[in-house]
């Protein structure tokens, strides 16, 4: 859904500090309310030929009678599956947000998104060819592996209107890349502080083609209004500068409706922490309640 308010007095629609204030204490953990259960798990890949870890946040009360919508979460650059439960506080944002009504209670899986046998964070070579190419790697390890492990161990409700994606950094990218790709899996999809990638860059001393053109990154007519899209940016952001722009650009002029917007802040974990609380709000709202 493109942002389409007016602009009143002077007032940027896509100024994320005035269009989409969180609670000062969203990411901090109150004394009265109830978190659910965080378990690490371990999965077989057949893309990496190895075990994978990724870490599964449960909704207060998680029941097996009942059927829970997903959302996979994807970490930065050279971090792994924890940077979203110790740096993001992605369990606490989501047990403050059901103890308000402002979510959906749901079951987020905080994947390793860099799909390759050196799973350790900080690896060599952190901006380089072979490097991003395990990230885009993820897109099979993920329906290949993840999501069944996930969909066969857990009471995940199945369907697009059930699942959703969203990531930091490069976890942006990569959620970009498979919700765009898997278009019949993701009804919804964010990205905060996305990396270059998604379209043909240079930077950081890397060039690569990208994973769309212009013209190929769109949604498919038949879910065009059954789509959840979110992009968020720091705006002073010296890491991926104006890529998660160049995106949002791109779906405007393919007629793409979609959120986006610009919060204080640079290439950080609080900048994509209340894009991720805003995120968990809109899927409850209007992704997951329908269908």
């Amino acid at each position: 859904m493109i942002d389409k308010r007016e602009n009143k007095g002077g007032r940027d629609p896509y100024d994320g500090d005035l269009a989409y204030p969180v609670p000062e204490d969203y990411r901090t953990a109150g004394g009265d309310t109830t978190y659910g259960e965080t378990r690490t798990v371990e999965y077989w890949s057949g893309t990496t030929k190895s075990s994978r870890r990724a870490i599964v946040i449960l909704p207060p009360g998680y029941s097996e009678e009942r059927a829970y919508p997903v959302v996979y979460l994807c970490h930065g650059l050279g971090q792994d599956e924890t940077q979203w439960l110790e740096e993001g506080k992605a369990g606490t944002i989501l047990g403050n947000m059901i103890a308000a009504g402002d979510a959906a209670e749901m079951i987020l899986v905080l994947a390793n998104c860099r799909a390759w046998k050196q799973d350790g964070v900080h690896p060599e070579e952190t901006f380089s060819l072979a490097h991003y190419a395990a990230f885009n790697n993820f897109l099979k390890d993920f329906t290949d592996h993840l999501q069944p492990f996930i969909e066969e161990n857990f009471a995940a409700a199945r369907g697009r209107e059930n699942t959703a994606i969203a990531g930091f950094s490069m976890g942006g990218r990569v959620a970009l890349h498979l919700g765009m790709t898997l278009q019949d899996t993701f009804g919804g999809i964010g990205a905060f502080c996305p990396a270059p990638g998604i379209l043909p860059y240079t930077n950081m001393g890397v060039t690569e083609d990208g994973l769309f053109t212009e013209r190929i990154f769109d949604l498919k007519e038949r879910y065009r209004d059954r789509t959840l899209i979110m992009i968020v940016a720091g705006k002073s952001d010296p890491i991926v500068r104006d890529f998660p722009e160049s995106y949002h650009d791109v779906l405007y002029k393919n007629g793409v409706e979609h959120i986006w917007y610009k919060r204080s802040g640079g290439h950080d974990m609080d900048v994509s922490g209340q894009g991720l609380w805003h995120f968990l709000k809109e899927i409850s709202r209007f992704t997951f309640c329908s269908e």
